[in-house]
């Protein structure tokens, strides 16, 4: 058995002098800057609603060792596994000695990336004065990349989930490399969307690198990189001032997916926790070994994911940087769920993903309850649609995430919004799903009762309802139909999640995992998004948030009746 152990990368600071820490500060804030005008230049340029209305995104900034200097808030799970993209995009072209100003890569490899082969990065090497002096980089989903559909829940390699560009550069010195292009066009379904898709990225990728550029010329080299050493000391001494709150020892936990995607029955598995002084070290061991369906975990992603735990938890609110993760080690087995060998298949690697940071959370609140939020809906209840249009025969497909209620917590309920790995991301406005897709949507409404109870209940799960206007194909992603949002310290279960269908003549189902499903003209497709779980006992629920609720609609006479019978 090979054991993994991954670490943050070590950076060498330059010198021994200390800088003045407003200069530091002013050079952090000014590459948070710079990370948001990446993420600005995307979103107004982009062609994709799933880029400039749902935010599946993430752009950042990395220096010359491939550690994070700044990421702009949009979507938190790719946050440990933009450094991944990067560095093997630079190793698949030769390295840093073939790298030239005016390079970028396109890259999307899953065992490199971390993500399925639908989030392609695009990677810059940024120079100045013919100097490498680190690299911006923006990983975005596009619609489809060929795969047997644009969506799959059941594949059984990675061959099957869409074309895979390895590290080839896109443009060479400044110039376009016709036949890469061309390439991209030819393997996707809906090329119109692709091709604006990626000219928003390039729009991205050399906006920040003008601004790193800018940042660094105006500081110097060498005062510009000793401020960045103390931008990640800072960040380290934040996280680990948190961790110290956590008591030293060992937890475990266990996760739990509905299926694998191609066997029936559960996968379970068990994550532990060593706390000792301010280090963590989280252990993926004891998983399952790799497995038959796309639920999968590439290191990248697992790592990812433990990353968007750590820093939400230990964080303090702040946008994180490569000293954030210094106190983290993480521990897989090679050929193991959460470290799989290719060609496994991947596509749903982001699922068990989710799980990991709600397992997380569930173990260390055993210990320390008031610093944790009981689960939410657990799920990103997600689905992709595509088919042609009836008017004229035009390619089209969309998706989205749904969002789910939050756990209760010590001091607050729970509110309805994205799960924690996509905190930064949003769903279409009505306007714009009617307008670009076809279909009206009948309902958006909070669903009463879905939330878990307790001192401090759960958030509220969504009824999402659609009616389709023309014959239509989805694949839903729905986790967590099995194992509902758990409360904590007394707090009681939320809603779990499901997905009804409703054909025209009357039939109805419930389809929460399904590839490629095809959707008549007058059928119905209700998300019922999960829950989150209370925190603490129902009983001590003041009655004042109780009538409030009520008159809310939040909850039903039925629902207080059983879950709070202080009160009349």
């Amino acid at each position: 058995m090979t054991i993994n152990i991954f670490k943050s990368k070590i950076f060498d600071k330059n010198s021994s002098t200390s800088n003045d820490p407003i200069t530091t500060e002013i050079i952090r804030n000014s590459l948070n800057s710079a990370a948001e005008q990446m993420k600005k230049a995307l979103i107004r340029s982009s062609f994709s609603p799933i880029i400039y209305e749902v935010l599946d995104f993430a752009s950042a900034i990395y220096d010359k060792n491939y550690c994070m200097l700044a990421q702009s808030p949009s979507l938190p799970g790719f946050m440990g596994t933009l450094s991944f993209c990067v560095e093997e995009a630079v190793k698949e072209v030769g390295g840093e000695d073939h790298l030239f100003d005016g390079d970028i890569i396109i890259y999307n490899n899953p065992y490199g990336s971390g993500s399925h082969s639908q989030d392609a990065a695009l990677v810059k090497p940024v120079f100045l004065e013919k100097k490498l002096i680190g690299y911006t980089a923006i990983k975005a989903h596009w619609l489809d990349t060929g795969g047997k559909e644009p969506y799959s829940t059941d594949t059984v390699d990675v061959f099957q989930e869409g074309t895979i560009y390895p590290g080839l550069k896109l443009y060479k010195k400044g110039e376009l490399v016709e036949d890469i292009y061309k390439l991209i066009v030819a393997n996707t379904r809906v090329p119109k969307a692709i091709v604006g898709d990626l000219n928003a990225q390039l729009n991205g990728v050399i906006a920040g690198a003008n601004a790193l550029k800018r940042i660094v010329t105006k500081f110097g080299y060498e005062l510009f990189y000793n401020s960045v050493f103390e931008i990640y000391n800072h960040g380290e001494k934040l996280v680990r001032k948190s961790l110290k709150k956590i008591p030293n020892g060992t937890y475990a936990g266990f996760g739990q997916m509905d299926s694998n995607g191609v066997d029936e029955g559960t996968v379970k598995f068990k994550i532990s926790i060593e706390v000792k002084d301010s280090n963590l070290i989280l252990d993926f061991t004891e998983v399952p070994d790799q497995q038959n369906g796309p639920i999968n975990c590439p290191l990248p992603s697992t790592v990812s994911k433990a990353r968007v735990a750590f820093s939400m938890m230990a964080g303090n609110g702040e946008q994180p940087n490569e000293g954030f993760f210094r106190p983290l080690v993480i521990k897989t087995k090679k050929g193991s769920m959460f470290d799989p060998i290719s060609p496994a298949p991947c596509f749903l690697n982001g699922w068990p993903g989710l799980q990991v940071i709600e397992i997380i959370y569930k173990i260390l609140s055993e210990n320390l309850p008031q610093a944790f939020p009981a689960s939410s809906g657990g799920c990103l209840a997600a689905a992709v649609w595509w088919g042609k249009r009836d008017k004229d025969g035009e390619p089209w497909a969309d998706g989205a995430p749904h969002p789910v209620g939050q756990g209760g917590f010590y001091g607050g309920d729970g509110v309805t919004s994205m799960h924690h790995n996509s905190a930064g991301t949003r769903i279409s406005p009505t306007e714009i799903w009617e307008s670009r897709n076809p279909w009206l949507i009948k309902k958006i409404e909070l669903a009463k009762d879905s939330c878990g109870a307790g001192e401090f209940r759960g958030g509220l799960g969504l009824d999402l309802e659609f009616e389709m206007l023309e014959d239509t194909f989805i694949t839903t992603v729905v986790e967590r139909t099995k194992f509902p949002p758990w409360g904590i310290n007394k707090g009681k279960e939320g809603r779990a999640n499901n997905v009804e269908i409703v054909k025209k003549n009357g039939e109805k189902f419930y389809m929460p995992k399904k590839s490629g499903y095809k959707l008549e003209k007058g059928d119905k497709i209700t998300f019922l998004t999960g829950g989150g779980g209370g925190y603490g006992d129902p009983y001590k629920r003041k009655i004042t948030k109780i009538k409030n609720d009520l008159k809310q609609g939040y909850l039903s006479k039925e629902y207080v009746i059983k879950n709070y019978k202080h009160y009349n």
